[in-house]
């Protein structure tokens, strides 16, 4: 894989900087790291973004998420290891991960205002659009990510 453009962080400082900012709001909602990052991760996951993938469980191994969980999220719906509260927020990330498709149903809305308050419920979708938008940057550009030394 080629990447397409050397930098696109450098291509467009100041959009980078409010996205980077925006992220960091985010972070500061008072929602879990974890569950943001389970969030950003299933996300990247639909959306094939490698270099997301990469930092996500990157980010969730350094918090001491357990590699078994990172291994099952990608059927999240068959596995016990999710709370009520993670499913309803990798619910919510499907359903508008895939909006073109889903139309965001009322039976997932329903599960996440039981999980989460209108605040969380705002932050939440929020960040699921971030994690959409920088899945298309590092996408649509190639961006490579990091190979571990084994």
């Amino acid at each position: 894989m080629t990447p397409r453009l050397t930098n696109p962080h450098k291509a467009a400082p100041e959009a980078i900087k409010a996205m980077t900012s925006f992220q960091a709001t985010l972070e500061a909602s008072g929602l879990e790291p974890n569950l943001l990052d389970l969030v950003k991760l299933r996300a990247s996951q639909i959306n094939g973004c490698a270099f997301c993938i990469h930092m996500h469980t990157t980010h969730l191994r350094e918090r001491g998420e357990s590699e078994m969980r990172l291994y099952m999220l990608n059927a999240w719906r068959e596995s016990p290891l999710y709370s009520d509260r993670e499913r309803a927020a990798l619910a919510w990330t499907e359903a508008l991960t895939r909006l073109a498709e889903t139309g965001a149903p009322d039976a997932d809305y329903d599960r996440v205002g039981k999980a989460f308050t209108e605040s969380e419920q705002v932050n939440l979708t929020l960040a699921i659009g971030a994690i959409n938008v920088w899945n298309r940057l590092q996408v649509g550009f190639r961006a490579a990510h990091p190979v571990d030394e084994a």
